[in-house]
């Protein structure tokens, strides 16, 4: 039998993990793409690749989980709430309100700070949808990571 106590442990976890790999996989993009950018005018070797991702991951990845922080907690409350009423669409909906909180925190961060845009590689939409994404793969893992057991 579980207890709430253990219920509300299984989704703290659930979140912070999903959090951590939403928070590494848009650290991993927004670095990507940056060197991207870079390649027409300097040679970007494997090496300072990786080396720059490690970085990022260290430095930026803590900012941008802390950005996803702010923008999941009130988007997965509405999903856990929309749920109640349509219980078969919850990784759907745990998934679309991780996607779309992320895009509205990027682009409200752009709007409220001074240089055009804080991450760079949302610059273009296929850069702010890749972001996205792994914000979509990490709620629906939330999603069933905490699902009822059978």
């Amino acid at each position: 039998m579980t207890t709430p106590a253990s219920t509300w442990t299984r989704r703290l976890i659930a979140f912070v993990a999903a959090l951590l790999l939403a928070g590494a996989w848009g650290s991993v993009v927004q670095t990507q793409f940056n060197l991207q950018a870079l390649t027409p005018f300097v040679d970007v070797p494997p090496s300072v690749r990786l080396m720059t991702t490690l970085q990022d991951l260290a430095g930026f990845g803590s900012l941008y989980a802390l950005m996803l922080l702010v923008a999941w907690l009130p988007a997965f409350l509405v999903a856990m709430l929309l749920a109640r009423r349509w219980p078969a669409a919850r990784t759907a909906l745990f998934a679309l309100a991780a996607g779309v909180a992320v895009i509205v925190a990027i682009r409200a961060t752009d709007a409220a700070v001074p240089p055009p845009v804080l991450i760079d590689a949302t610059r273009s939409l296929a850069g702010l949808l890749t972001m996205a994404l792994g914000c979509v793969v990490a709620g629906a893992l939330f999603a069933h990571w905490t699902r009822r057991p059978a």
